[in-house]
């Protein structure tokens, strides 16, 4: 059971919230196999760019895609060792960090969209695996990655103007109780998942359990939000662990980010409690109803998105790859007729067309005007 009760006014939420995900799953059952996989690449594209911007990386959503497809050539676990050289010479080795973060996330949710049922019941070596996998591309992560924590890892936020120090998150200590708080975190959530009725709800409270305890030295919040999709993949609702695959909701969480950290700290003022019910998990609820119901509204924006791809003339899609091939840069219609040998008053049309539909932005007037990739 949850260790808090939802009122009366979040489940009449939760029961209108689930009419929305049972039309979102029919109209997601229909669709043609080549836009299901669009969707969901958007989805996967969009959650690790977010979950790795939370946390300070640097990469865009179009620079992420471009990583994906340059990976998925081959599709090996090895395929980002033979080709870090290639990926960093083209998006800068300044942003090595963000690269290995964004790798390590990739390979953290891809598991968890292929393979979500098979890791049902949940286990710690799990969750171990994950972690590991997400830091593995980071060479000075590898003395930490998939053990839990050995020193404290409080989470300390410092004034520029004052100097003074606050502590925003004071989790388990390290050894026994974290490794206590983590089997009984598993434990309940194996025997809460496919019972309750609200999986929205278990999932909520596993997360922020996970967030209090930070077991890891570093990487809880993006292994956090990984495991939040987990559980709703792991949902005995197949109307909410179908439509999974196909939102976005770490971009939901990264678009409120101040009113996310907010609402965790308010849950528990950030201080870690060896009883669950000491939380106040309903906030963390309310923010997660309305960032499942921001995702949904994602779906019918890229269907559109999708339909107008397809009716893109040939020319737009030759302008619209030169920018997908570089998608590090903001390019100058100049640059676009160099590149794809198009007239110019083509290449013009074509990116009056494109920017019209939301493939690319427009960045400035005039002469100095440049185009770059809008996701």
């Amino acid at each position: 059971m949850l260790s808090f009760t939802p009122s009366n006014k979040i489940e009449k939420e939760l029961k209108r919230l689930q009419g929305l995900f049972v039309e979102t799953y029919k109209e997601l059952e229909a669709l043609p196999p080549d836009e299901a996989r669009y969707l969901h690449r958007f989805a996967l594209i969009s959650n690790i760019g977010a979950s790795t911007r939370i946390e300070n990386a640097v990469l865009t959503d179009q620079e992420i895609e471009w990583i994906d497809t340059a990976l998925n050539k081959d599709g090996k676990v090895t395929a980002f060792e033979e080709k870090r050289t290639f990926i960093l010479d083209k998006l800068s080795k300044d942003r090595e960090r963000s690269v290995e973060e964004v790798v390590g996330c990739r390979q953290v949710l891809t598991t968890v969209y292929l393979q979500a049922n098979e890791l049902f019941p949940l286990t710690e070596t799990v969750i171990r695996g994950f972690h590991h996998d997400l830091l593995r591309y980071y060479p000075k992560a590898a003395s930490h990655a998939g053990g839990y924590k050995t020193t404290p890892n409080r989470v300390i936020s410092i004034s520029h103007d004052t100097g003074e120090e606050r502590v925003v998150l004071d989790p388990s200590p390290p050894g026994i109780i974290t490794s206590t708080a983590m089997a009984d975190l598993v434990k309940w959530y194996n025997n809460t998942i496919r019972e309750h009725p609200w999986t929205l709800l278990v999932a909520a409270e596993f997360v922020f359990r996970f967030l209090a305890i930070h077991p890891f030295q570093d990487g809880n919040g993006r292994l956090g939000r990984a495991l939040f999709i987990l559980a709703l993949f792991q949902s005995d609702d197949k109307y909410l662990s179908g439509i999974t695959p196909y939102i976005a909701i770490d971009r939901h969480v990264e678009q409120n980010r101040p009113l996310y950290y907010a609402v965790l700290h308010k849950c528990s003022s950030g201080k870690f409690q060896a009883e669950p019910t000491q939380y106040k998990l309903e906030p963390l609820a309310w923010f997660f109803i309305k960032t499942m119901e921001s995702s949904l509204a994602d779906v019918k924006f890229y269907r559109k998105k999708y339909a107008r791809l397809q009716e893109l003339s040939i020319s737009a899609l030759a302008v619209l790859n030169c920018f997908r091939s570089s998608p590090e840069k903001r390019l100058k219609v100049a640059d676009i007729v160099r590149e794809t040998e198009l007239p110019r008053r083509t290449a013009q049309y074509a990116l009056k067309t494109l920017t019209s539909q939301h493939f690319l932005q427009l960045l400035g007037r005039g002469a100095g005007s440049r185009y770059q990739l809008e996701f």
